[in-house]
């Protein structure tokens, strides 16, 4: 039978460019988003009928519990979950970062993958082949990313849910693990950061080529495989060798 993947911040960069790899793949794809999608692939596929699209904020308890509810009375099964939606930043001292930017980053980069996790659950267990989840991060985690305070810390926050969340699943044969890429030019990331920043990226690369979303998609398609089903708790950084860890 199909395969059924649902992708979170589907409308764009990365999301998208995970939505078409998985449907290369042959997995029928639920994409959802705040946004209609600006991706001329995922919007000629939803157009055509290959991708099911699903306005839904994952902040929303009530709407992620109804949005998963939906998608599997279309498809009757689901079998894998990529927690991609999340806020972008610019940058701005730690000193100037409020209580309510916190508060707002942690809900969407954190709770939102906390939301979607526990209403896919329930189908991810049932899953034959056992239950795939995916989580983005950032390798900001792991650099620093001055200025970008909330951000990092959310996203530091996604990949301690990940590894505590792979413990918790493991027992049920679902897997979870972080793709986490360097910078990726998409229009989000264009709109905080030059060309000379994505430049000075690469520079410090083993392999100097830019990571797009279409190789970070690669990546989550290998953990969404058979070939991923012993693969649990990791952290993957995908960055042309940028850290080396």
């Amino acid at each position: 039978m199909t395969p059924v993947a649902v992708v979170t911040g589907a409308a764009g960069g990365i999301g998208a460019a995970i939505v078409r790899r998985l449907v290369a793949d042959g997995f029928a794809v639920a994409a959802l988003d705040v946004a209609p999608p600006a991706d001329e692939g995922v919007r000629a596929a939803v157009e055509g009928g290959t991708v099911g699209w699903w306005d839904c904020d994952v902040t929303d308890p009530i709407a992620v519990h109804d949005t998963v509810a939906a998608v599997v009375a279309r498809h009757g099964r689901l079998d894998a979950l990529v927690n991609d939606a999340g806020l972008l930043s610019g940058r701005a001292s730690f000193l100037e970062t409020t209580p309510e930017q916190m508060h707002r980053f942690f809900d969407v980069n954190a709770v939102g993958v906390l939301l979607m996790t526990q209403a896919c659950f329930p189908h991810l267990r049932d899953a034959e082949a056992g239950g795939r989840v995916v989580n983005l991060g950032s390798r900001t985690f792991f650099t620093g990313g001055p200025g970008q305070l909330a951000y990092v810390a959310s996203k530091g926050a996604v990949i301690g849910m990940t590894r505590v969340m792979a413990r918790e699943l493991g027992e049920h044969r679902v897997t979870v693990n972080a793709v986490v890429p360097a910078q990726v030019e998409t229009p989000g990331t264009q709109a905080h950061s030059g060309p000379e920043v994505f430049a000075r990226t690469r520079s410090q690369q083993a392999i100097p080529d830019p990571v797009t979303g279409d190789v970070v998609a690669g990546t989550v398609a290998h953990l969404l495989s058979p070939d991923g089903r012993l693969t649990t708790g990791q952290c993957v950084v995908v960055d042309g060798g940028g850290l080396l860890r």
